[in-house]
C-alpha cells in the first residue's frame, strides 16, 4: 500500500509535465502543415478553384473534407461553363485560398492553439507588386487532427477591404457548388 502512493504522484507528475510538452508539440505541427499548404499554394494560379493537378499539390496538407469541398467546386465550375457554353465568367474567380482577389505573394505562420482534435494558426499574408505599397493582412487557418496528423480543414477571410474574399473558403466552395446551374 506504501508503493502506491508515490506511484500515483509520480504518474500524476508525468501526466502534468507531458501536457505542455504536447501542446508545444501540437502548435509546431500545426505550424508545418499550415507552412506546407502555403508553400505549395504559392506554386498555384490564383484564379478560381485549383484543377485536378493544383489539388494533387495541396492534398498532403488539406483533410479529405476540405478536398471533397475543392473537387466539388471544381465539377461545379466545369457543370456551368458547360451549362453557359463558356458565355459567363467562372462562378469563383481570383484567388479563394486568400482573402485578397490577387492572392498573396509571401506567408508567415503565427500563432498556433489546438483544443482537442481541433486547432488555429494565424497566417500573416503579404501580397507585393512593384511599385505599389505591399498589402498585409491575416487570415486564419483551420485545422483539424487525423490519423495522418494536423491537416488544413479551413481558412477564415480575414482582409477588411471592401470587396475581398469574406467568411470562410469552405462558405465560398459551397456557393461555386449550389450555384452550378445557374
Amino acid at each position: 500500500m506504501n508503493f502506491i502512493r508515490p506511484f500515483l504522484v509520480a504518474v500524476a507528475i508525468g501526466a502534468f509535465a507531458a501536457a505542455p510538452g504536447s501542446a508545444k508539440s501540437d502548435a509546431d505541427d500545426m505550424s508545418a502543415t499550415a507552412a506546407g499548404f502555403y508553400s505549395a499554394y504559392k506554386s498555384l494560379p490564383a484564379d478560381g478553384v485549383p484543377d485536378a493537378a493544383g489539388r494533387t499539390k495541396l492534398e498532403p496538407f488539406i483533410s479529405q473534407t476540405l478536398e471533397k469541398l475543392l473537387s466539388d467546386a471544381a465539377a461545379a465550375e466545369a457543370a456551368f461553363a458547360q451549362g453557359t457554353k463558356g458565355q459567363s465568367p467562372p462562378l469563383l474567380e481570383g484567388d479563394v485560398f486568400t482573402s485578397l482577389f490577387e492572392g498573396a505573394t509571401s506567408f508567415k505562420i503565427g500563432t498556433c492553439k489546438s483544443e482537442g482534435r481541433k486547432g488555429t494558426c494565424a497566417a500573416e499574408l503579404t501580397y507585393a507588386s512593384p511599385n505599389q505599397k505591399p498589402v498585409v493582412w491575416t487570415d486564419t487557418v483551420y485545422l483539424v487532427q487525423t490519423d495522418a496528423g494536423w491537416r488544413v480543414d479551413d481558412i477564415g477571410y480575414g482582409g477588411s477591404w471592401d470587396f475581398g474574399n469574406k467568411g470562410r473558403l469552405s462558405e465560398t466552395l459551397k456557393f461555386a457548388i449550389a450555384n452550378a446551374n445557374g
